[in-house]
């Protein structure tokens, strides 16, 4: 029998299933904070349990190891340290913890784990929302807004996503079945049994600056196919996960399980832990997301662990034409800005026709489109009030340095538009802020925007035409790795071409969006995130690839007893 969790969730999985199989707009949760039920009162819970938590150990029941010293936590609005303890183990202990507790959860049936998870999914919902969001505020230091929806709403929709693919692809293996067959004059019947087996633990690492949604996946992911899960924060960003963590422990105890079926390990910058976890002879899984240089050093060392990595990319925009060239241009300023572009799918480089952009009022020149650009994503930060919810805070020191650096560079190659400025935040007076960073080059100085410049920089490239914009673009996301792409044209013919190139560079397209909605919105149970075809990553969120391989199919067969 399943769990009674099964049922009571099963609605909720079922609709997300059709949502997932037919791509249209769905989700179970409000996507504003307004819409969230009492959201005041849970909106100053959180705030007041934050303020209370910062400088105290925190308290993860039953989890191996003892508080140590205070991470590396410090939050980008008040730049001061959130001091908080969390339990630190070595890493062997937490193996063998999650090992131990493996044994009924991967001998549970494949609705009953899915029961107890879409009761994790519940409870981070009802309970703990805004616990989440306001740590992702201050330490990764996303808006109010976006730390609501993108790390508290969209990352449970993505949760569940990988529930469903996990379900379908359990559901594809036949638990028993009577085989018979001739053999000369003997009839042979066998009856034979299949059984999804986990691989073992998995190692879930997160980024700084958008945790949760990679994580909640991935972990759902390992669990839903029986694996144990230790989750390996990044030094400046625990909370969200300690967070996270503790929900599915409680859960997983109150449904009858081992909680230290999910464990964290913490590390520091100075001693980190990565490559000891990556390497470990009882690692099964790993699931990395993170900066290009490490998540490649990852997929080359992991082995025989599985590895799924979402990293870094330069994320691409081809204006060839327009028909409202002023409202693409507003449309991609206000996503270029968004959390300040410290997001993976934040458009970076703008490639132009030497010759300029065709309107239907006459080709409007090079220069004039960048200018255009710039004063669009001007006017971003010089609103406070707007460039709080939009720009919102640097989440590390060494983005504003880098900001600084390719300034510096630009300035020698090229010509910078927009000089980084800090703007004040009206909430915040002490929060880290910028403003971007725009330059104008070619493509002689490819050196300069060849690799994902992470914060608000971006490039306006110029180009011979519009099939060498195109052609440069597309090989730079094949050799630098891209998730998203922009492009902005009246020309089906050569709409059709970039489709194609994009296609095979392996990036999402977006085709002449204009409006309130950003660019690089993913939406759940419909759009792809990462196609696992370059650099940027080898895995997609999600599909049946995603989960499929996390568990491998053991049989046994013996003579049909009544033969």
């Amino acid at each position: 029998m399943s769990h009674p969790l099964h049922a009571k969730h099963l609605p909720l999985l079922d609709r997300a299933e059709r949502a997932c199989r037919e791509r249209d707009c769905w989700s179970p949760w409000p996507d504003t904070p307004g819409g969230y039920p009492d959201s005041a009162h849970a909106q100053a819970r959180a705030r007041a349990a934050f303020e209370a938590q910062c400088g105290q150990a925190y308290a993860l029941a039953g989890h191996p190891g003892q508080a140590g010293e205070p991470a590396e936590e410090v939050s980008p609005y008040t730049q001061r340290a959130l001091g908080i303890r969390y339990p630190q183990s070595d890493p062997d202990t937490l193996f063998a913890a999650a090992e131990a507790a493996m044994s009924a959860w991967a001998a549970a049936d494949a609705d009953t784990r899915l029961g107890v998870l879409m009761e994790v999914v519940d409870v981070l919902y009802r309970e703990h929302l805004f616990d989440v969001a306001t740590a992702m505020m201050h330490t990764a230091g996303q808006s109010a807004n976006m730390a609501y929806a993108g790390s508290g709403v969209n990352a449970l929709d993505r949760a569940i996503e990988a529930l469903v693919y996990a379900r379908q692809a359990m559901q594809a293996v036949t638990p028993r079945s009577r085989w018979e067959r001739s053999f000369g004059s003997a009839r042979i019947a066998l009856d034979k049994t299949w059984r999804v087996t986990p691989r073992g633990v998995a190692v879930c690492f997160t980024c700084a600056t958008f945790a949760t949604w990679n994580a909640w996946p991935s972990m759902m992911a390992s669990l839903a196919t029986g694996n144990a899960v230790i989750v390996k924060p990044h030094p400046t960003s625990v909370l969200p996960m300690a967070h996270s963590v503790r929900a599915f422990r409680r859960v997983l105890r109150e449904a009858g399980f081992d909680p230290n079926l999910v464990t964290m390990l913490t590390d520091s910058s100075t001693e980190p832990l990565g490559k000891v976890l990556v390497q470990h002879p009882k690692t099964a899984i790993v699931d990395f997301t993170g900066s290009a240089r490490f998540g490649q050093w990852v997929e080359r060392h992991a082995h025989p662990a599985l590895v799924y990595t979402e990293t870094s990319g330069v994320n691409t925009v081809v204006i060839e034409s327009a028909a409202d060239l002023d409202a693409a241009l507003r449309t991609l300023a206000t996503t270029m800005c968004m959390f300040s572009a410290q997001m993976c799918t934040s458009p970076q480089n703008v490639y132009l026709p030497r010759t300029g952009v065709r309107t239907p009022q006459g080709t409007v020149p090079l220069d004039e489109v960048a200018q255009r650009l710039a004063a669009a994503i001007d006017a971003v930060g010089r609103d406070p009030r707007r460039a709080g919810m939009i720009l919102a805070t640097i989440q590390a020191p060494s983005t504003l340095a880098q900001l600084a650096q390719l300034r510096d560079e630009g300035a020698r190659v090229g010509r910078v538009l927009l000089e980084p400025r800090p703007y004040p935040h009206p909430e915040f007076p002490d929060a880290r802020t910028s403003t971007p960073l725009l330059v104008q080059t070619d493509t002689a100085h490819r050196a300069l925007y060849g690799e994902e410049r992470f914060g608000p920089a971006g490039f306006v490239i110029a180009c011979d035409d519009a099939a060498d914009a195109l052609a440069q673009a597309t090989a730079d996301v094949r050799e630098f790795g891209g998730l998203t792409a922009f492009l902005y044209s009246e020309d089906e013919a050569y709409i059709e071409r970039a489709i194609d190139a994009y296609a095979r560079a392996g990036a999402q397209l977006t085709i002449n969006l204009t409006g309130p909605m950003p660019l690089n919105f993913a939406a759940a149970y419909s759009d792809v995130h990462v196609t696992g075809l370059n650099p940027a990553g080898n895995a997609s969120l999600t599909d049946l690839a995603f989960v499929a391989g996390r568990f491998r199919i053991t049989q046994s067969r013996r003579p049909a007893r009544d033969a």
